[in-house]
């Protein structure tokens, strides 16, 4: 009996061969993707191509189920293509232990699949497939779990919403004063640590953290700690130009757990009823310090010492030093200033945040805890539940089946759906229709174009003169960005007779043009970069000569309802259609909006589409309907 002969019978035989056939990309092979791996190997899809940057951990074990003892330190990526390949001989199986957002996995990649899966545990990563997937056009199914809590989104470009189409929740915040003074909890550490220290030394400012909280408490106690951190921040600027020396690590080291310290211990009622905090000494640490750090960190369940967490302080600055001073010196021209970023499966990263936040726990009288456990809170972790990722992995699939079997796209959103799993007493799965694309959603309102281009040749006056502006119609007014760099607009034409090339404009580079136009403004477009060597005599840049570009639709001026004191509402999905949602406008609200529009007053200019929570609207006596923007 052929090992087909069921799923042919449950599918049907022309499912089942659409299903044999396709090539689909798993990205992720955690909790979520071990067990879809399981389901897409039993199910009998033809090529399947995994991509997992991280390594097999012990506290994997317990719901990654592909994985064993032994297996510990491996790629997650290779492992799970051994271990599933026994399932089903006749699926073919690649994998990558490579980081998805590299340049090898650029749009043209992605459009050799049939169906992306995420089985990601991060925000950033899922962003990013999200965008690959739309400049490819490839139908992408998103899932993610919480604990007991699972949901599985279908998203298809034009047809569906995408991941960035609703605001995701933002993270929690913590007050500055309490991060920078006066800790009591080893969260509290950790964000110092991730949020502060690393960004300061080797990232962004820590006026750009998402977890400081810059306002003012009460008492406006929060002004007087955000100056003093930002005195801090100039005095670590200073340190920071001794990076790359060996007596960096001890110049941070006095600073931030000695001087720092002291400081705060000169403020003496700030101690009144509570343990003061205690300066840690560079040189005593180091002398009791023996053990190497690369003997330590290979037990990450054990709480190390203060002179342990001192060792791994050290040798992880000296190696961050290090990285950033390579990445600064292979930098392309054109780019912003190299940074680093926190990532909890990046080693060194997480080394140093373990080390930092234990070494003032220990100056806090905060109990230290295990890299293992830091990680969890570092990287805001929610324990996973195995019966979760299976019930999420197996509603991937049922998807899947529909993205296959229904080609038309009005007939995909008829079927297709947005499953949610809950642990409720009523109902443990929810589901509902995929909602269409949100008009203002900044990744999938753009327009995604591919430009075939001789990188040697074409110069960036070749984009602009003769791409935007002779084919595409384009004005004075637009501006040409890469990665958030401006490189072209009416005041900025420094690089116009530089090639791609010598912009760092490679295969799977990608440049924004905004249009700046009061009337008839395109919509936003971003130009994907296929690199080849195009005939000498033929143009450097080639794009599809009948191609237009959409205008941007004029959005209605949304006027308040008394009851809403004049504060618009977003809808539900989280979108906003330029009305009151849930209201309808009565003839007297109908009448003055007419009247403002052909009133006009000032015409305000907005590069990019407001909220409706954003403008409000005030009707004085005269009803002369102003405006005014918060």
């Amino acid at each position: 009996m052929s090992r087909d002969k069921f799923a042919q019978q449950s599918l049907g035989g022309t499912l089942h061969g659409m299903v044999k056939k396709s090539r689909v990309l798993m990205v992720g092979a955690g909790g979520i993707g071990c067990e879809l791996l399981k389901n897409l190997v039993l199910t009998g899809f033809g090529e399947i191509h995994i991509v997992d940057l991280d390594t097999i951990d012990l506290s994997n074990l317990n719901r990654q189920f592909l994985f064993r003892n032994e297996h510990i330190k491996k790629s997650k990526a290779l492992v799970a293509k051994e271990a599933a390949q026994k399932f089903n001989p006749n699926v073919k199986i690649e994998a990558y232990h490579e980081n998805i957002k590299d340049s090898q996995f650029n749009a043209a990649w992605f459009q050799q699949f049939n169906l992306v899966f995420n089985a990601l545990d991060n925000l950033d990563a899922r962003r990013h497939v999200n965008k690959m997937c739309l400049a490819s056009n490839v139908p992408l199914i998103e899932s993610g779990t919480t604990g007991f809590n699972g949901n599985v989104q279908v998203i298809k470009k034009g047809d569906t919403e995408c991941y960035d189409c609703v605001p995701k929740p933002t993270p929690k915040t913590f007050a500055t004063c309490t991060i920078r003074s006066t800790p009591s909890q080893l969260i509290h550490c950790i964000v110092w640590g991730k949020s502060y220290l690393f960004a300061e030394l080797f990232g962004i400012s820590e006026d750009d953290a998402p977890e400081l909280d810059q306002s003012l408490d009460k008492e406006g106690n929060n002004a007087d700690e955000i100056a003093k951190l930002r005195q801090e921040a100039t005095k670590l600027k200073r340190v920071r130009e001794q990076m790359g020396s060996q007596n960096f690590p001890r110049a941070v080291f006095e600073m931030v757990f000695r001087e720092d310290i002291e400081r705060l211990l000169s403020m003496e009622d700030m101690w009144k009823g509570k343990r003061a905090p205690v300066a840690l000494d560079f040189d005593q640490l180091s002398e009791e310090s023996t053990v190497p750090a690369a003997t330590l960190l290979q037990d990450d369940q054990r709480t190390w010492s203060t002179e342990e967490n001192f060792a791994i302080f050290v040798d992880s600055i000296l190696r961050l030093g290090q990285r950033l001073e390579t990445e600064r010196a292979q930098k392309e021209v054109g780019k912003s200033a190299v940074v680093l970023s926190f990532d909890k499966d990046d080693a060194d990263t997480l080394d140093f945040v373990v080390a930092s936040a234990n070494l003032r726990a220990a100056i806090f009288g905060i109990e230290p805890r295990s890299k293992f456990d830091i990680k969890q809170m570092a990287g805001n972790i929610i324990p996973a539940i195995a019966t979760t990722n299976a019930m999420t992995a197996g509603l991937c699939v049922l998807q899947a089946f529909k993205i296959l079997r229904y080609t038309d796209p009005e007939q995909l959103k008829r079927h297709a759906q947005v499953v949610f799993l809950t642990r409720t007493t009523e109902r443990n799965l929810a589901a509902d229709l995929v909602q269409p694309p949100n008009p203002e959603c900044p990744t999938c309102s753009v327009t995604q174009i591919t430009l075939t281009v001789d990188t040697a040749r074409a110069k960036l006056s070749d984009l602009v003169e003769d791409v935007l502006k002779s084919q595409l119609d384009y004005g004075e007014e637009f501006n040409v960005t890469k990665d958030g760099d401006l490189l072209y607009d009416a005041d900025e034409d420094a690089h116009l007779d530089k090639t791609f090339s010598e912009l760092g404009l490679i295969t799977g580079s990608s440049v924004t043009v905004i249009d700046d136009a009061d009337e008839d403004c395109k919509v936003n477009v971003q130009f994907s970069i296929d690199a080849k060597n195009l005939p000498s005599a033929d143009k450097p840049i080639s794009m599809l000569r009948d191609l237009k570009i959409a205008t941007r639709p004029k959005a209605a001026i949304p006027v308040a309802a008394p009851s809403t004191n004049g504060h618009g509402h977003a809808n539900t999905n989280g979108t906003s259609n330029g009305t009151i949602s849930g209201v309808k406008r009565t003839a007297d609200e109908a009448s003055l909006e007419d009247d403002i529009v052909r009133k006009k007053g000032k015409v305000i200019k907005e590069k990019q589409v407001m909220n409706a929570d954003d403008i409000l609207v005030i009707e004085d006596e005269k009803d002369d309907g102003v405006i005014e923007l918060d």
